[in-house]
């Protein structure tokens, strides 16, 4: 199967991959069968019924949109490359496990209906938009000494996880995630994304288990006022600039819904993007001259908090423990075909 380009680089970690793909000892997952014709068939009154076989990442094919184009790979090609590009490799074996699982599913989710930005692929390689994949030569200036343990432990998450996805009604679930939450996780239905598994629920990260939980954006009045009329140019911020933001809804997970600016309404979403916020989990107010956002948590919110199953892990958990935790009602399968 042609790889990408980008995938091919990585060799080491497709070293360490490749071969425990072949064989895993203890598992419930055989040996790769003898090629056909290597053992004389049965006659056809005594073949047996055909078993159930379970279907790898090996075998399943994706159309991925690189910067080069689209290219095809195998699940197990790209799920190490994307797993590197969306959660440290310092976090514990049991979150990369749940994240591995997350990737796979949300690819899957996407090679069935695929997005109307790309149509022409399954997945693409872009953070922002389904999952970054991180160059081999990036990879070994950042782990440094550490790329071929950090490479191992990718690999075994991968492999560990081997076929395995989140379902929901026997189809797999939409397993978006984030970086971080404070407290608890966004609601779906608040951001239009009404799905029974992503609800609110709480999360374990505190400023003393998470750095930079908490950040803080400042605005002068001149700035604040040019980017709301970008947007809302009926917004009556003629008066004293403390007096220019009103009343402020928050949703159920206590992200702000909408805010009353200058007397008209504008959305979480659009402050959090007009303001480059980590997050719509923030309040706003006015000090020493300048508008002061204090946002809690990065991302935006819905799903799996990385950094909350990483305390998870940590804690005990293992990766189905998070997965369930995360993605209420789904449930942790691996195909099988005859």
């Amino acid at each position: 199967m042609k790889q990408i380009v980008l995938f091919s680089c990585f060799a080491v970690l497709l070293a360490f991959l490749l071969p425990m793909l072949l064989y895993i000892p203890g598992s419930s997952v055989s040996e790769t069968p003898p090629p056909a014709g290597s053992e004389p068939a049965a006659p056809a009154e005594t073949l047996p019924a055909a078993a159930a076989q379970p279907v790898l990442d090996e075998s399943i094919s994706l159309a991925v949109l690189t910067d080069s184009g689209v290219e095809m790979c195998s699940m197990a090609d790209y799920l190490p490359l994307a797993l590197a590009g969306e959660m440290p490799a310092s976090f514990a074996p049991e979150a990369l496990k749940a994240q591995a699982v997350a990737l796979r599913t949300y690819a899957l989710y996407y090679r069935a209906q695929r997005k109307a930005v790309h149509p022409e692929a399954d997945v693409c390689t872009r953070s922002g938009c389904c999952a970054a994949a991180v160059r081999p030569d990036t990879l070994r200036e950042t782990w440094g000494e550490r790329y071929d343990e950090y490479c191992r432990k990718l690999a075994d998450a991968v492999r560990e996880t081997d076929g395995q996805y989140l379902a929901w009604e026997d189809v797999p679930a939409l397993t978006v995630f984030h970086a971080s939450s404070s407290l608890r996780t966004e609601d779906g239905a608040a951001l239009g994304v009404d799905r029974q598994y992503l609800v609110s629920v709480e999360t374990p990260e505190t400023t003393e288990r998470v750095r930079n939980l908490y950040s803080t954006v400042e605005v002068s009045a001149e700035e604040f006022a040019a980017s709301v009329r970008s947007v809302l140019p009926e917004a009556d911020l003629s008066g004293a600039p403390e007096t220019w933001v009103g009343s402020i809804r928050l949703d159920g997970a206590g992200r702000v819904s909408t805010a009353e600016i200058g007397g008209t309404e504008l959305s979480g979403l659009a402050l959090r993007q007009l303001f480059s916020l980590r997050s719509t989990d923030f309040t706003l107010g006015w000090a020493d001259g300048r508008f002061v956002f204090r946002v809690r948590g990065f991302g935006h919110g819905l799903g799996m908090s990385q950094y909350g199953a990483n305390l998870m892990a940590s804690d005990g958990a293992d990766y189905t423990g998070i997965l369930s935790h995360y993605y209420p009602g789904t449930t942790l399968v691996i195909a099988m075909r005859n």
